[in-house]
């Protein structure tokens, strides 16, 4: 039977031109590439490689066996890959970090998905704010972040890999008695004069996302109160400090006391993506993230979410 290893030799030889120059590529001695050809030339039955002042020129039956070995090796790379894939889905880790509300939406099936499918992998989940969670990823604190982007000013970055998962629109949150909660679609213009409810100026991006659709619609809104959670936004609302926009995936729990209206015309929408090393291709970060792709596309049709902006 002929010796996979030597058959690499060969191929070397072959692609080298010489046996000193095979014995550099592989780290070897020249006397051990020479013993190596000798032994595949007697499991061979045949010589295979012939030497001259210019080095080695490969036999008739040489130029055949590397053509095998070609194939031969090929092949075996494929199965040490997904070897080496099955054994990353029954142990390692996978770090996750996550802005809050896609913490409290896509991510919690996604893990349970993950965790039924793959015990043996290790799974930690820390919250983090989208501009956070890439610099937890570029410090090589987290294998994926969950972030955000503007449809208006994608993230570019080389070091990244970007897999979009949902494109999250905005909506209007009004206390339940406002003269606008009858309506079943608002203008932001028609909200114009109300004081708003908004996210952090420096932290975070739904706050620039609704700036900029104000200025396409033709006015600066009057910020009364900022907060960064959701919920707390929408105890402000119920109390009549103010109106805010809130992502679809925010919308996870609504209180009975406020009600969500879609706008008028194309809400601003913030994109969802899971961002990960680029160049990395570990098996169990992928798998998390064909979940998280999953995740993302049941979300869409989550009834409770349906309900809450009908």
């Amino acid at each position: 039977m002929l010796d996979v290893k030597r058959m690499r030799v060969l191929r070397e030889v072959a692609a080298q031109g010489s046996f000193s120059a095979a014995a550099e590529a592989l780290s070897y001695t020249q006397s051990a590439v020479s013993q190596q050809i000798a032994a595949l030339e007697r499991e061979a039955g045949a010589m295979l490689v012939e030497r001259g002042a210019r080095g080695v020129r490969l036999t008739d039956a040489g130029r055949a066996l590397v053509a095998h070995a070609d194939a031969i090796l090929a092949r075996l790379d494929d199965a040490e890959r997904e070897l080496e894939a099955i054994a990353g889905l029954r142990g390692g880790r996978v770090r996750l970090v996550a802005f809050p509300s896609a913490v409290a939406s896509i991510v919690p099936p996604a893990i349970a998905e993950f965790r039924r499918r793959h015990p043996g992998v290790e799974l930690s989940l820390e919250p983090r704010e989208p501009e956070e969670g890439i610099a937890c990823l570029k410090a090589g604190e987290c294998d994926i972040a969950i972030t955000l982007e503007p449809t208006f000013r994608p993230l570019e970055d080389d070091a990244l890999a970007k897999t979009y998962l949902i494109e999250d629109p905005m909506h209007i949150v009004l206390r339940r008695d406002h003269p606008l909660a009858a309506s079943k679609r608002v203008r932001l213009e028609d909200l114009a004069d109300e004081a708003w409810v908004l996210g952090s100026l420096s932290a975070c991006p739904d706050t620039t996302i609704f700036l900029r659709a104000c200025a396409a619609a033709g006015f600066e809104p009057h910020i009364a109160f900022h907060s960064d959670d959701y919920t707390a936004i929408q105890g402000f609302i119920a109390a009549g400090v103010g109106v805010a926009v809130i992502p679809d995936l925010a919308l996870v729990s609504l209180r009975e006391d406020v009600v969500v209206r879609d706008l008028a015309g194309p809400p601003p929408v913030r994109r969802v993506l899971a961002a990960t090393t680029a160049g990395s291709r570990s098996p169990a970060p992928e798998a998390m993230v064909a979940m998280l792709q999953d995740a993302a596309r049941a979300w869409t049709r989550h009834p409770q979410r349906l309900a809450a902006v009908a």
